[in-house]
C-alpha cells in the first residue's frame, strides 16, 4: 500500500515519538520523498537474478554482502497498493542494496499484482510464498543461512512480510500456504497494513481507490475464508518476533490493536513510531529515518 499523492502533501508533524519496545527515539526525517524519488536512488547491481516461477513477473534480485558467508537473508517485498502501476521491485532496490552493505543478503522480489494476469487472489499470495521458499534453491548456489531469514516489506509489502512470516499457521489445504513454508526468524513491517479488516476503512483514502476488495476478490462478507487466511492479524500467533514501523499508512490505533492482540497470543512485538507523513523516506538509505529500519532488520535477525 502506498499513499495517494494527496497524502504526501500533509505537513510533517513536529512531534518525535519514542519507540515502544526498543527504548530509543525516532530520528527526524529529511525533506519529503515520493515513490519516484526512491526509484531514482542508486542501487547496486544484483549478485544474481533468478526466476521462482514461469510468469515474467515471478523473479527476484539476490544481493550478497562482501565476504564468504553464510549470510543471513532478508526477503524484501515492495509495496504499491497490491496493484499494477504503483510500484515495482525497483522501489525497494535501494533498501535491498543498503541491507547487503550492512551484511544481510537480500532477495528483492517482484510478484503479480491486481491488474497483472494471475494477480490478486490467489496469485499474489502464491507469489509471495513461492518466492520465499525459492531461497532453498538459491542456497544451493549461494552462501545463505536459511536458519536466519526475515521478511521485510514496505507499505502493502509490510502486509506481505507479516503474512509470509505467519503462513505456516494456515491449514494444509489452503491454496496460498505452499507445500512446505520456510521457517522465518521474524518480520519487519514498514508502515503498512497489519489487519486487512482495519485497512478496508482507509484503503481508498490511502491509494486513491479501493484496492483490498479487488485483491481479495470480494468483501469479508463475500470471502470470509480469504480474509481469515490472508490477513496477518487473523493468523496470530506467528511464534516469531515482529517489528512494526508506524508512520502514516499504519495508523497508531491499528498498530496498537495489533500489538495487543499479538502479545496476548504470545508473540513479541516491537513498535517503532516515526514522525510525520514520511512514508517513503524510511526506505531511502540517504534519510535519517532509514537507520531505524535497518536496526529493526538486524535485531529481527538476531532474535533467538
Amino acid at each position: 500500500m502506498a499513499p495517494h499523492p494527496k497524502l504526501l502533501a500533509i505537513p510533517l508533524a513536529a512531534l518525535v515519538l519514542a519507540a515502544p519496545g526498543l527504548g530509543r527515539s525516532a530520528p527526524m526525517p529529511g525533506p519529503p520523498l515520493g515513490p519516484k524519488d526512491i526509484d531514482r536512488l542508486p542501487a547496486t547491481a544484483p549478485t544474481a537474478t533468478a526466476a521462482y516461477g514461469s510468469d515474467p513477473l515471478q523473479h527476484g534480485e539476490l544481493r550478497l554482502p562482501p565476504g564468504k558467508g553464510p549470510f543471513p537473508v532478508a526477503v524484501v517485498i515492495h509495496g504499491g497498493c497490491w496493484t499494477k502501476g504503483y510500484a515495482t521491485a525497483r522501489n525497494t532496490a535501494p533498501l535491498a542494496s543498503a541491507l547487503a552493505k550492512a551484511g544481510v543478503a537480500t532477495w528483492n522480489i517482484e510478484y503479480r499484482q491486481v491488474g497483472d494476469p494471475g494477480g490478486g487472489w490467489p496469485g499474489t499470495y502464491q507469489d509471495w510464498a513461492a518466492a520465499t521458499d525459492h531461497l532453498r534453491v538459491l542456497a544451493k548456489q549461494h552462501s545463505l543461512d536459511l536458519d536466519r531469514v526475515v521478511a521485510v516489506g514496505h507499505s502493502a509489502g509490510a502486509h506481505a512480510a507479516l503474512w509470509v512470516a505467519g503462513r505456516r499457521r494456515l491449514p494444509r489445504d489452503s491454496e496460498i500456504r505452499g507445500a512446505s513454508p520456510l521457517q522465518l526468524r521474524g518480520a519487519v513491517a514498514i508502515d503498512g497494513p497489519v489487519d486487512l479488516l482495519d485497512a478496508l476503512a482507509i484503503d481508498a483514502q490511502v491509494c486513491g481507490r479501493a484496492v483490498i476488495a479487488p485483491l481479495m476478490g470480494g468483501t469479508p462478507a463475500d470471502q470470509p475464508r480469504r480474509f481469515a487466511e490472508g490477513s496477518p492479524a487473523q493468523l496470530l500467533p506467528f511464534g516469531v518476533p515482529q517489528h512494526l514501523v508506524q508512520s502514516s499508512v499504519l495508523r497508531p490505533e491499528h498498530a496498537e490493536a495489533y500489538r495487543r492482540r499479538a502479545e496476548r497470543a504470545g508473540d513479541r512485538i516491537h513498535l517503532i513510531a516515526l514522525p510525520g507523513r514520511m512514508h517513503f523516506n524510511m526506505i531511502a538509505p540517504i534519510d535519517p529515518t532509514y537507520t531505524a529500519v535497518e536496526q529493526a532488520v538486524l535485531e529481527a535477525l538476531a532474535s533467538p
